[in-house]
């Protein structure tokens, strides 16, 4: 399995410099991913504009974000890794500024795609820490705590957001993102130490442009797909499949000239290994089951007035999502370091189960009683967002080819970005199907169910992942 080239000798001696430095980042990331989501209705007022075009400034951040994560962790091997994310720190900021100076919705549209490029935050803060932690158990703990912010700032961004948005406006949101994007800089650029194992080797920029067009015309595809769950339309229709086959070709030109690169952005050998496309379709899979349920449906419920619970957004953000997150937060660093004791792969499957356990008492048990729902989501986040997203993000770093580090951490996070656009069409798509033809509960009751049928299939998925045995602890 992967060892990863280490070339970073001092960042040894002071760990917990390092680790400053990475959380800075991370949380900057979030924030910038989290912490909107609160003042879309401020920002649509303040800029003359309707929600959905300002829900599309979101959806344009997080494909940017997906594009440049299939490729700046494998480009950071190459040219150095503290230096592409101070790059991306720097980027972040500027896009922040820009945002926050926007005089309509499209400069908005502009600063969002900037911050965009900073979308491979996390892997790579995990691949910089790997090449610095050799102990397991250590490497786990803190894989698990880094990773734990990719599920929310402990719960509080969203309320620091919709404080910000009430009280300053939107505008003072990014500017609060400028000055943690420069303190991530800082940190970094004093704390991190360099490292690039691949130096010397040639980008494969041909492997770059085919697979970000296939990626990108299939989120496209799903962003446009999505519309046509409030309604038919021939012409979404066909732009949904225009996109879906122009990513299909893109993705064999892509595989076509790997096969021919003689330093390829990734070799199709390793494609063709359950160590790289099992983890990436049960994070697409588990992503697609989970992802919509606590971030749609279930808000969605807790707030209808009939036949769900009535109650407000803020009250059910106290409710559900913080302690979603808080849970996540709590249980990351926890599953993290048992990882490398128990198994990558079985805690995994652990979280899995306890997911799918999760949903199922979200299904018949949360949408009869409120107190109920709140202790199914709170199972949610303990083994999906403090389980199942640490031991993932995980895989994708301890289970990349040992030449090319970065690739699979940079795919696996476009496939949760995938996983995620298709959570969103299928299960809206779903509830509005089933409430045309029954009762509004029961459409509720089957959502949730087919979200719990997707994530058995990501469990079968992930039974066929290989153990990582480099990065465990040998019985």
């Amino acid at each position: 399995m992967t060892t990863l080239t280490n070339t970073s000798k001092t960042s040894r001696g002071n760990v917990t410099a390092l680790m400053v430095a990475l959380l800075a980042a991370c949380v900057a990331f979030q924030l910038n991913a989290s912490m909107l989501s609160p003042a879309l209705v401020t920002m649509g007022n303040e800029l003359h504009t309707d929600q959905a075009v300002i829900g599309l400034s979101q959806t344009w951040f997080f494909t940017a974000a997906a594009l440049f994560s299939l490729f700046l962790p494998r480009l950071s091997d190459i040219v150095g890794r503290k230096k592409i994310l101070v790059g991306m720190m720097i980027l972040m900021a500027a896009g922040s500024v820009i945002a926050a100076l926007a005089p309509d919705v499209t400069w908005l549209f502009v600063g969002r795609i900037i911050q965009g490029v900073s979308g491979p935050t996390v892997p790579l803060c995990l691949i910089m820490l790997r090449s610095a932690v050799d102990n397991p158990r250590k490497y786990g703990a803190l894989m698990g705590l880094i990773t734990a912010v990719n599920g929310g700032v402990a719960g509080v961004d969203s309320f620091v957001g919709g404080y910000f948005a009430e009280h300053f406006g939107f505008r003072s949101i990014f500017w609060l993102m400028v000055g943690l994007a420069l303190i991530a800089t800082a940190l970094i650029a004093f704390l991190a130490d360099e490292s690039k194992p691949a130096a010397g080797t040639t980008m494969d920029w041909w492997g770059v442009f085919f697979i970000v067009v296939a990626v990108g015309a299939l989120l496209t595809a799903l962003n446009e797909g999505s519309k046509l769950v409030s309604g038919y339309s021939a012409s979404t229709l066909m732009l949904s499949i225009g996109l879906i086959i122009v990513a299909v070709v893109a993705f064999a030109a892509f595989w076509k000239t790997e096969t021919r690169a003689k330093q390829p952005m990734v070799e199709t050998v390793h494609l063709r290994q359950r160590s790289t496309w099992a983890p990436l379709l049960t994070t697409t899979l588990a992503m697609t089951g989970i992802f919509a349920v606590i971030n749609g449906i279930v808000p969605a419920y807790v707030q209808a007035s009939a036949p769900g619970f009535g109650v407000g957004p803020t009250e059910m953000s106290l409710m559900i999502l913080t302690p979603y997150a808080l849970l996540g937060w709590v249980f990351g660093p926890i599953s993290g370091r048992l990882a490398p004791v128990l198994g990558y792969t079985k805690v995994l499957r652990i979280g899995m189960i306890g997911s799918i356990a999760a949903l199922a008492f979200i299904a018949f048990f949360g949408l009869n009683s409120l107190p109920l729902m709140i202790v199914g989501t709170a199972l949610l986040g303990i083994m999906y967002a403090g389980t199942v997203n640490i031991m993932l993000n995980g895989l994708g770093v301890v289970l990349s080819p040992a030449g090319n580090p970065g690739f699979l951490p940079g795919m696996n996070a476009g496939a949760f970005n995938l996983g995620a656009g298709l959570s969103f069409l299928v299960l809206p798509a779903v509830l509005v199907a089933t409430t045309a033809a029954g009762d509004v509960k029961t459409s509720y009751l089957t959502d949730v169910i087919v979200g719990l049928v997707i994530t058995v299939a990501a469990f079968a998925a992930s039974l066929l992942i290989p153990k990582p045995l480099e990065a465990e602890v040998a019985k």
